[in-house]
């Protein structure tokens, strides 16, 4: 079966604007009968699935059940209204200076948190807009689009709201307005599960086919070494910060202080160096369409990536927290950068990443792969929701110690979490070759 096939066997289907689970086991069947010669590309996949969603048809207006009419024109107006009140909310506080001397007394942390928050409510006011118009226009599918976005947002405004005010009855509001807008999705279009289940079995199907062939993780023809999906450089991530944080802490036995043993952990859990991890990632994205280039080009990119991250990392680290974890003023050309990077680590980098590509970067693929491919999709979302927890806990940690370096008295909440779970002395002993002057940040 040629390509052709696949994808005429998918227009067919839609061809009446309906895709029904028949019409579902359909597609998967040519899409099964084409892997026996050759796994569907992942640019064939997303023409099925652009082929289904655009083939779709909505339905009209004066179609929709009355109450749903209604649901359209009431979310129309109470979007714009949430809009526009947010709007004239703020500005008063702007121009009175209040929201300065607000943020004033609290931390960063506890700042940043209020502004996803206040965020989180305006976006949803403008998708509840953008969700009636559609639904006046017959567009359900589009509506339920847009509600699985608001309901992301409004999962986001729930664990502000938990982390500012705890267990409260302000958290209602947002239950029930996460379980109807759950109910109204599911409603609205019904065959977007019917996409949803056509877009799984073709995931499957391609994962199971690799598997068997044993090129998992490989990218199509003609698009690089490994795919860059979520899966490959997630876990690239994850090796990357655990590696470099085994030569690091090896480095500074035996070449800094010969003998002492110090932790050079990034993150409140874990062995991990974030630093190396992102750095993997980023040479993996930049190299993944040259790993068969020669070594000196790859060196230099990977030197180039290196120093550049590093100096970012170190400036941010500073502006955000006044944290300082490494000063190569002494270094050569580490005056230049003000000590944030310098050529000698940044060629360390340029030699890690040269191996990294190279060399280590097919074994670590194979042995991603040791992961069983019916579990390979849980597994990483277990880890990486773990992961996402340990980044986020460790920047506020980091912005709570500054906080208290300069004198600030933790506040109920957030700060008199972070103030009793991860005090001074824990934070000191956890990141060892750090220090904070909170005179060097923007707070100051």
């Amino acid at each position: 079966m040629t390509e052709k096939n696949v994808i005429d066997v998918a227009r067919d289907v839609v061809a009446d604007g309906v895709l029904d689970e028949q019409g579902v086991e359909t597609i998967l069947a040519a899409a099964r009968k084409r892997s026996e010669e050759r796994p569907l590309t992942t640019k064939e996949r997303t023409e099925i699935m652009s082929i289904v969603r655009d083939c779709t048809k909505g339905l009209a207006f004066s179609k929709l059940p009355m109450p749903l009419r209604i649901l359209s024109v009431l979310l129309i107006i109470s979007g714009a209204l949430g809009v526009v009140s947010g709007i004239v909310a703020l500005l008063p506080m702007i121009n009175s200076g209040f929201l300065e001397q607000a943020l004033g007394r609290i931390t960063t942390t506890t700042a940043v948190v209020i502004g996803i928050a206040a965020a989180c409510s305006f976006v949803s006011a403008v998708l509840s807009f953008f969700v009636g118009l559609r639904l006046i226009r017959g567009l359900r599918g589009a509506a339920s689009a847009l509600i699985n976005v608001n309901i992301a947002v409004t999962v986001v405004s729930l664990v502000c709201q938990l982390m500012l005010y705890g267990i409260s009855w302000l958290l209602l509001f947002s239950f029930v307005s996460l379980a109807a807008q759950i109910a109204l999705s599911a409603y609205l279009n019904p065959s977007l599960a019917n996409e949803s289940n056509l877009q799984a079995g073709l995931r499957k199907l391609d994962t199971k086919v690799h598997a068997e062939q044993g090129t998992l993780g490989l990218a199509d023809p003609g698009e690089g070494y490994i795919r860059l999906d979520f899966f490959n450089l997630f876990w690239t991530f994850m090796v990357g910060s655990v590696i470099g944080l085994i030569v690091e802490i090896i480095f500074h036995m035996v070449v800094v202080e010969p003998g002492v043993y110090q932790d050079r952990a990034g993150l409140l859990w874990g062995p991990f160096s974030p630093i190396y991890g992102v750095g993997a990632v980023l040479m993996t994205i930049a190299l993944n369409r040259f790993k068969d280039r020669n070594i000196v080009f790859i060196f230099v990119v990977c030197t180039i990536i290196g120093g550049g991250f590093e100096y970012f990392v170190s400036w941010f680290m500073e502006v955000a927290f006044g944290a300082t974890a490494w000063d190569y003023s002494d270094q050569f050309l580490g005056d230049l950068f003000g000590g944030r990077t310098c050529l000698l680590f940044a060629s360390m980098f340029g030699v890690l990443g040269t191996v990294w590509i190279k060399l280590l970067l097919p074994a670590f693929l194979r042995l991603f792969n040791l992961i069983p491919w019916k579990w390979r999709y849980s597994v990483t979302l277990v880890c990486a929701a773990f992961m996402l927890v340990n980044c986020v806990m460790t920047l506020q940690a980091l912005d709570n110690w500054g906080a208290r370096k300069a004198g600030h008295v933790p506040a109920p909440g957030i700060e008199q979490f972070y103030a009793e779970n991860f005090d001074d002395e824990y934070m000191a002993n956890r990141f060892q070759s750090m220090t904070i002057d909170p005179s060097k940040s923007v707070r100051a």
